[in-house]
């Protein structure tokens, strides 16, 4: 139905405003069709996945990836590719986790867990306590050091349901995995059990950062399954003095030399205003990392590949990065920032994409609001490629820090039902990924980076 109004959309934009010119929509047309037709995209991305695998920050896959994409920019012909060194964590699973709820009526049932990225170990044959059940952390600081003591706090907050956008959902859980093992802590609990972070009843735990503090005693925390998570809420609702026994081999090593990986296309008329965009090469360790966030990475790379590919010559500096560190750390993000603010660099905008390589819907806008009325002027331009939405305000975690040096913040907005199907789970593998879902992003970004290039914000 869309194609029908497509020349009426374009006739109007046209006639209210001189800058949307005729060459710019077949620029974006020729780009989206060079994308469509010729993207390498696909192809990278399932070497970056299944000959290379999970990249977790540290580890010799995470450098393999390092290596990788600094030869694919290498092959493309960018005016200059360089890695940027950073230190990061090095943290190690270990030996598959394992866990067992103990009733006292009722036999043991073996649950899924795996270890959060940063926990502990459990001691030595590991923590078998009883669970105590919270929601927020209001219960828990109304249960006091009495109700929590010697037991092991099971976080059950699920998704909330009524948000469209699952990444809402996300973010009024996400302080429980982070925080969890800190606050059950403070008042003596040994050990923390989260509801998996995802829409989808399924025995897939979700692994994701969790961190410590100096002043409070460090226990080990794990993520359980949604299915295991909605079994054990009702086992401890006739039987509240049941046991939880779980074992984790976990163990954090000195931190390591990574980099980012870095390209540039110079700006032929103003170099000096840069536009960033990325997505992260690191992944969890316990899949492929394809959605989360290979998809980004790859169709970052692909902007690349087709501006050189058309001959695009960018008014603007175009400077492609693969993060390092996004997923326990950020340490890539953060050195890229201060080395930015270090050399005075001025950075107009940063773009990333990672939230899923599904359909593209549109961008979310983190900035002024000069520089988010410069890029709403061109939604007339997007519209026939699917991309009506830029009312988030998210932008990325890679780049957020750019903000306070000036740049807009665009992050891309996918369809966001079936990423946390997947997110940070042993699901989250190339089969998962549209091609041409895939390739849209790319194309979006490309148009998206391509229209800053030219004119500016």
């Amino acid at each position: 139905m869309l194609k029908r109004y497509i020349p009426i959309l374009l006739a109007v934009v046209f006639a209210g405003n001189t800058v949307f010119a005729q060459q710019d929509s077949a620029k974006l047309k020729q780009i989206t069709n060079e994308v469509m037709l010729h993207s390498k995209c696909y192809q990278w991305l399932n070497y970056l996945s299944t000959r290379i695998g999970g990249r977790i920050s540290g580890s010799p896959q995470a450098a393999a990836a390092v290596e990788y994409t600094h030869q694919l920019m290498d092959s493309m012909g960018a005016d200059s590719v360089y890695l940027q060194a950073c230190m990061v964590p090095r943290w190690i699973r270990g030996e598959k986790e394992s866990a067992k709820i103990l009733t006292n009526n009722a036999g043991e049932y073996n649950v899924a867990i795996c270890a959060l990225g940063g926990s502990i170990a459990t001691p030595a044959g590991g923590v078998t306590a009883e669970v105590i059940e919270v929601h927020e952390f209001a219960e828990l600081k109304k249960l006091g050091a009495a109700g929590v003591k010697g037991k092991i706090v099971f976080y059950n907050h699920p998704f909330d349901e009524t948000f469209v956008n699952t990444f809402n959902a996300y973010g009024g859980t996400f302080m429980f995995r982070y925080m969890g093992a800190v606050e059950a802590a403070k008042y003596g609990a040994v050990g923390t059990i989260l509801r998996s972070l995802g829409n989808e009843t399924d025995n897939y735990p979700h692994t994701g950062v969790m961190t410590y503090k100096d002043s409070v005693t460090q226990i080990p925390g794990c993520a359980i399954s949604t299915m295991g998570a909605d079994q054990l809420s009702r086992l401890l609702k006739t039987d509240p003095k049941l046991r939880v026994h779980f074992e984790m081999g976990c163990y954090t090593m000195p931190d390591v030399k990574s980099y980012n990986v870095i390209a540039e296309l110079k700006g032929t008329e103003h170099p000096e205003e840069i536009i960033t965009v990325g997505g992260h090469l690191d992944s969890w360790d316990l899949a492929q990392g394809a959605n989360d966030d290979g998809a980004g990475a790859v169709q970052s790379l692909e902007i690349l590949r087709t501006f050189r590919a058309l001959g695009i010559k960018p008014k603007r500096t175009v400077r492609i990065i693969m993060f390092m560190n996004e997923e326990n750390g950020g340490r890539g993000a953060k050195q890229y920032a201060e080395e930015a603010k270090q050399k005075h660099e001025k950075h107009i905008a940063a773009m990333e994409s990672d939230a899923g390589g599904e359909t593209p819907l549109g961008f979310g806008l983190d900035g002024t609001d000069a520089q988010r009325n410069a890029i709403l002027k061109w939604k007339g331009l997007l519209l026939p490629y699917g991309l009506y939405d830029f009312t988030s305000t998210e932008g990325g975690a890679d780049i957020d820090k750019l903000k306070d040096q000036g740049a807009l913040l665009l992050g891309l907005e996918p369809d966001s039902q079936r990423y946390f199907d997947l997110h940070h789970t042993a699901q989250d593998t190339f089969d998962k990924i549209n091609k041409r879902e895939l390739e849209l992003g790319a194309a979006s970004m490309s148009m998206m980076i391509y229209l800053i290039s030219q004119y500016g914000l």
